[in-house]
């Protein structure tokens, strides 16, 4: 399970873009440590290309003040609370790390290196009373993650960003693409 990560447009252009790519269209997505139910960037399809929005990070639950925050790669399609989204509205999140807690509660950074950079993670979003709402995908967790946790988000390559969102079959593939190798750090900020 993804719970948190962090999104720091100060680290990269790239990050920086993002961010500002969202002002632009009005939105303030939260930067820092993202927590569920933030406001927080993502990249959506847009007319012509991909655009950046904020949205709210979770699904409402099915008891009263519940939030799902993470959908299982592997019953996305099937699971009806998510199906419609993940066939017709992906998204990618942009972030600068993710984290996990181990058994202990410790706490744990993860990216692909030592260092901030730009780590994007599948979604989707759907439509709830008015308001769009994301949810990210999560998937068997790589050897680096699996001493920590059981479960990791489902990470996309910069130059499968398009992909993800427009072509379904390739949405699809990815559901059981094996993780990259990332680096773990014990967080203690």
């Amino acid at each position: 399970m993804c719970g948190r990560f962090m999104f720091q447009p100060e680290i990269s252009q790239e990050m920086t873009q993002i961010y500002r790519l969202a002002q632009q269209g009005g939105y303030q997505p939260k930067v820092g440590e993202i927590f569920p139910t933030d406001q927080t960037a993502l990249i959506v399809a847009g007319q012509r290309q991909v655009q950046v929005v904020a949205m709210k990070w979770g699904f409402p639950g099915f008891k009263p003040g519940q939030t799902l925050v993470n959908a299982r790669a592997e019953t996305v399609q099937t699971k009806p609370m998510f199906a419609a989204a993940f066939a017709s509205q992906r998204c990618v999140y942009p972030t600068t790390g993710f984290f996990e807690w181990n058994n202990h509660k410790e706490k744990f950074w993860f990216n692909y290196g030592q260092e901030s950079e730009p780590l994007y993670i599948a979604g989707c979003y759907a439509n709830f009373d008015g308001v769009d709402q994301s949810i990210l995908l999560t998937t068997e967790p790589n050897p680096q993650v699996a001493a920590i946790h059981d479960r990791m988000p489902l990470i996309l390559a910069k130059n499968q960003i398009n992909r993800w969102i427009y072509q379904e079959d390739f949405a699809r593939n990815f559901l059981q693409a094996a993780m990259p190798p990332l680096t773990s750090q014990s967080w203690k900020k």
